[in-house]
């Protein structure tokens, strides 16, 4: 098995369409590949198919319009929590003071349902740890790596043309295009935007 990120890519890609079989309304991922190497403490720092159930609960509540996370997207509220339970989540029952009931895990149902694309998942992303962790001493992976950060840094507002906006790391970003639900079109970041950054 390959170990390159497109190859990671794609079995993420293929983890979120299990997902879409179970939940049809759930919006196709847009750049499976902006999962590597993100993290977000609010919605987990390490990859895995229960972080990934967990951002289809945020792209179900976009294709219904449902406002699921407040605080900048840090705080994650009951409108998420209920998706987050139609999905085969479970949470804790008192909300994390400053991430809300973004702590989710997968219950026993779902474990079992998913079961295959769980492990099938697991083997790429072992084999991707492996292969991106072997560099040798003199290799150099920047600031992001001394600093033990995703390497995601500041987000920016991107929009698309018919006015929609997400905020998103300008790297990420340029590793591929992220398309709008809306008019299909990609986000991109404003020359202001741009020139001031």
């Amino acid at each position: 098995m390959s170990t390159t990120p497109p190859v990671l890519a794609a079995e993420l890609a293929q983890a979120w369409a299990d997902i879409q079989r179970f939940h049809p309304e759930l919006p196709d991922l847009a750049a499976p590949e902006s999962l590597i190497g993100e993290s977000s403490s609010a919605c987990g720092a390490e990859l895995s198919f229960e972080r990934l159930l967990h951002e289809a609960v945020h792209g179900i509540a976009a294709a219904r319009g449902v406002r699921d996370t407040s605080r900048a997207g840090r705080y994650h509220n009951r409108r998420f929590l209920s998706i987050a339970e139609e999905m085969g989540l479970d949470h804790p029952a008192e909300p994390h003071a400053s991430s809300g009931f973004s702590l989710v895990t997968l219950n026993p149902e779902a474990r079992k349902r998913y079961r295959p694309t769980i492990e099938r998942l697991q083997r790429a992303l072992k084999a991707h740890t492996a292969a991106t962790s072997a560099d040798t001493a003199r290799s150099f992976r920047g600031p992001a790596a001394r600093h033990g950060s995703s390497g995601g840094g500041v987000r920016v507002k991107a929009v698309c043309d018919c006015g929609r906006n997400v905020r998103v790391v300008p790297s990420v970003l340029a590793q591929a295009p992220i398309v709008c639900g809306g008019c299909g079109k990609p986000f991109r970041i404003p020359e202001a935007v741009a020139a001031a950054s």
